[in-house]
């Protein structure tokens, strides 16, 4: 059993982890590491899909303000299509890991499946609705993938990224028909493959 020293101890040095971006078409898949500061916690932190853009936003600051460490992970497209996403996954969250200003000594990782850290890990199925470091990660990831998605939109608006964050909306699978693909779009997925092939045809 921990005594009350360790029991904080333990708890500054437990990571939660989670990625978005595992179904876009486009983007990187982003992932976030956080260790909370018990003495400092931070109300609402949920699920960042169940919460409004405005209240990530919120909450997201608080989170770089209050945690004790936070960092940011990623997998860029060219690693996606290289090595499928679920390693680019795994890549995106051992990389906010390893960028943490404190080495934790557990990592909890949204989902059923763990990549391989320095420390113990433990995948918790839901854990973005269960354990609050998860979620925080949830938060700090989302925030920042949907910030660069906004920039990408500002350089290619005809495919709504702003809007629909890279996933295959219909409005995002008729802009791939109608424009082709650029080099922020994933080739290993089939959609996109196809639409180059469209493009190529009708050229």
């Amino acid at each position: 059993m921990f005594n009350n020293r360790q029991s904080v101890v333990w708890l500054n040095t437990v990571a939660g982890v989670d990625e978005v971006g595992r179904g876009p078409l486009a983007g990187p898949v982003v992932a976030a590491a956080v260790i909370l500061n018990p003495d400092s916690p931070i109300t609402g932190l949920t699920d960042s899909k169940k919460l409004s853009a405005q209240k990530r936003e919120i909450l997201s600051r608080k989170i770089w303000d209050q945690a004790l460490a936070v960092s940011l992970g990623r997998a860029e497209v060219d690693e996606i299509d290289r090595v499928n996403i679920l390693k680019a996954s795994h890549l995106a969250m051992q990389r906010a890991v390893a960028g943490l200003r404190r080495d934790p000594v557990l990592v909890l990782v949204d989902g059923n499946l763990s990549p391989r850290f320095a420390c113990e890990s433990v995948a918790i199925v839901k854990g973005d609705l269960m354990v609050s470091a998860i979620s925080a990660a949830s938060i700090v990831a989302k925030v920042s993938r949907d910030e660069e998605m906004g920039k990408l939109h500002e350089l290619y608006p005809q495919y709504g990224f702003a809007r629909h964050k890279g996933y295959g909306t219909r409005e995002h699978m008729a802009a791939l028909k109608q424009y082709g693909r650029i080099s922020h779009h994933r080739t290993s997925f089939a959609p996109v493959r196809a639409s180059a092939e469209i493009c190529k045809r009708t050229i």
